[in-house]
């Protein structure tokens, strides 16, 4: 369903539920923004819209009323009585995923919502341990979502809408504009990464959305390529940070400093100087991640690695 008749149905659905008496479609009319923006004296046109946006809210559950007022003006109105949902009965596990599910929206504009849905869940009660005081809340799961490309792009791939941004790789000193085809958005190890289809190198490609910078665009027009039934994104990002190792890397890293890297290490010597020697997993891809580090990176071995991550940073310098 398209977002402006989604928008549509909204409002007049808020306004038959709302009165507390038998409303006109000439009232109606005045109190809904895409009503007033049909050309005035086109009944017919609006006429249409409204009959078949109130067959789709009765296709909906909606139970909407017709009453005949005393001088014979037809109106209309949706008893709260008679549309109440039935009471939520979920499993403990269900109530625990919408939980984690509603999370999500914690850093997004749909906070409020996310928390009003919360809210309604407890009042059911369902147990989603969301009182701070108790003991295990310092490790329920968050699932940050800061970036302001995530709720564009979520909706866009909802609706199945190419998109435009800018978008600045790892080793490029400037951003680039790329079409995409959105897929599906992932979280993996605290970042979020969106799946598409990029239109300009014609192949599928996943995008980091922290260095999405600007604002996202959509556009006009159907996606170009078929969708797959299972994307892989954490896979892709795995052999981009070099998650399937073929061998071992030996790298010097800075004291604080690059916490995800000693995640990952096989064995780690302090140095004594300020800097430690780690030994990691080295798979295609590492280089890349490395330099992510910056000067907090340094490269002892292989050979091969350290000229790549040195190419890398001459790229960017010269960007």
């Amino acid at each position: 369903m398209a977002i402006a008749k989604a928008e549509r149905l909204m409002n007049l659905a808020l306004c038959l539920l709302g009165t507390r008496r038998p409303l006109s479609k000439r009232e109606l009319r005045g109190s809904i923004e895409a009503y007033l923006q049909v050309e005035e004296g086109n009944e017919d046109a609006f006429n249409r819209m409204f009959e078949r946006d109130k067959d789709d809210l009765r296709e909906l559950g909606l139970v909407i009323e017709t009453v005949e007022g005393a001088d014979g003006e037809i109106g209309y109105l949706a008893r709260r009585d008679s549309n109440r949902l039935p009471p939520v009965a979920l499993e403990v596990e269900e109530a625990a995923a919408l939980g984690l599910a509603a999370k999500v929206w914690q850093h997004a504009r749909l906070a409020g919502a996310a928390s009003g849905a919360l809210q309604k869940l407890r009042a059911a009660g369902m147990p989603l341990a969301e009182d701070p005081h108790q003991e295990h809340s310092a490790l329920e799961p968050r699932i940050p979502a800061r970036e302001s490309a995530f709720e564009p792009l979520m909706l866009a791939c909802r609706d199945r809408r190419p998109v435009t941004f800018d978008y600045r790789k790892a080793t490029a000193a400037h951003p680039e504009t790329r079409q995409v085809e959105p897929w599906t958005l992932e979280c993996w190890r605290g970042h979020w990464y969106l799946a598409g289809w990029d239109r300009d190198r014609g192949d599928e490609r996943v995008f980091r959305l922290s260095r999405i910078t600007g604002r996202v665009r959509s556009r006009a027009g159907a996606f170009t390529a078929p969708v797959p039934d299972h994307v892989t994104v954490r896979e892709t990002v795995e052999r981009w940070a070099g998650e399937v190792a073929t061998s071992k890397a030996r790298i010097r890293l800075r004291d604080g400093a690059g916490y995800p890297l000693r995640a990952r290490a096989l064995a780690v010597r302090d140095t004594g100087d300020g800097w430690q020697e780690l030994e990691i997993p080295y798979g295609h891809g590492l280089d890349a991640w490395l330099v992510e580090f910056g000067a907090d990176v340094v490269v002892l071995e292989p050979a091969e690695l350290r000229a790549d991550v040195v190419d890398r940073l001459r790229a960017v310098a010269k960007g």
